[in-house]
């Protein structure tokens, strides 16, 4: 049976880089260099993605396959460059889904949660078991899942917003910019948003999906950037915020109080894990696509690679278990994006269809996935 529009739109919002963990932690950290221009960072980066995702709606009209953007290759360029992207893709997410857990327990509930420090090794141990729970318990639980944490972090998102322009009504953030720290913080805050599409690879599940994503993934998109927006803007007042361990957090305290800031330090984690579930969904069904194994195998297969990893990680340092995996993740992240945008002109040519436009979308999307490769090899990403 196919996914109901409702759980696919809760599934996108939260695919959209985990919305609450976007803006409470990572674009701040984005921003940083450029506080006082954080509003017309924002929206100038949310108009930049929108050439991405134009491409992945342009791709979806027609494929609808759990090889999700893979699939789009093939229809591109062929099967054996798509395997080859599909390697790099896997590699990238699978290293992703094993270093998370970790992640979040050393580095994001500690600055979050008081007295959360000596549960931390318990706790890069339940994350990701949890997650595979989630996963043998099949579709329809992971979904039901996923959609209640981007229930969940909506709402928090709602709390972050309104504590945040409340904190500054008044903060002029909209400045414009073009200052080289100004350009790589457009591309920084652009590519937070990558994440989005991870709902494509259950396109074989969905009934009418080009018509689906075309209703979903925007909306869900514009929703995930608004609360970004309203969370970061005002951080023009006090620029000191962008360099808390979650800027977040900090702001929710000083001005909502201890109880409400630790609400948004939980809400943030549980963002993550939304998306750290919805990969190892997609993961389940590109291996599916691109072997003879069934999803339900590759699903046993990720699950017991994530109940090993948790005593693995606290043999090896968890903290630096997910230092060490982090960039090369990132790397073959922006590899496999880049090769999905930089061959749309010639599906659009095969079909018959190709337009000026076309390339215009797949020159910012390409530069997108350039500047997100370079920024990763070159300098400090942590996103």
């Amino acid at each position: 049976m196919g996914l109901s529009r409702r759980s696919l739109a809760l599934v996108a919002f939260a695919a959209f880089g985990g919305p609450l963990a976007l803006a409470a932690l990572y674009a701040p950290g984005a921003i940083e260099a450029v506080p006082r221009s954080g509003g017309f960072v924002t929206l100038v980066a949310t108009l930049a993605f929108a050439a991405p995702l134009a491409i992945w709606l342009l791709y979806a009209r027609k494929i609808a396959s759990p090889g999700g953007l893979s699939a789009f290759v093939e229809a591109a360029a062929g099967r054996r460059i798509a395997l080859a992207q599909a390697a790099v893709w896997v590699a990238s997410y699978l290293l992703y889904l094993l270093y998370t857990g970790a992640y979040v327990a050393y580095d994001v509930l500690p600055h979050s949660v008081d007295g959360v420090h000596r549960w931390r090794p318990l706790l890069a141990v339940v994350i990701p078991v949890a997650v595979a729970l989630a996963l043998v318990a099949g579709r329809t639980a992971a979904v039901a899942v996923i959609g209640a944490l981007a229930v969940g972090q909506f709402a928090v998102l709602g709390l972050l917003d309104v504590v945040a322009v409340q904190h500054a009504p008044g903060a002029s953030a909209f400045h414009v910019t073009t200052s080289a720290d100004g350009g790589r913080a457009i591309g920084g805050v652009a590519t937070l948003f990558v994440c989005g599409s991870l709902p494509l690879f259950l396109g074989g599940e969905t009934r009418d999906a080009g018509k689906v994503w075309r209703r979903v993934l925007p909306p869900a998109f514009l929703l995930a950037a608004i609360g970004v927006l309203l969370a970061v803007y005002p951080l023009a007042r006090d620029p000191a915020f962008t360099h808390a361990d979650v800027p977040g957090v900090a702001l929710t305290r000083i001005d909502a109080g201890h109880a409400a800031g630790t609400i948004v330090g939980i809400g943030v984690a549980a963002s993550i894990v939304a998306v750290l579930l919805l990969e190892g969904v997609a993961l389940t069904r590109l291996l599916h696509w691109a072997t003879p194994l069934s999803v339900a195998l590759w699903t046993r297969v990720l699950a017991a690679a994530l109940v090993v990893v948790g005593p693995v990680s606290l043999l090896l340092d968890p903290e630096k278990f997910y230092d060490r995996l982090l960039k090369p993740s990132l790397v073959l992240l922006w590899v496999a994006q880049f090769v999905v945008v930089a061959v749309f002109p010639l599906y659009a040519h095969r079909e018959g269809w190709l337009r000026a436009w076309h390339l215009v979308v797949a020159a910012i999307a390409v530069a997108l996935m350039t500047f997100g490769l370079v920024n990763t090899v070159v300098g400090s990403s942590g996103t």
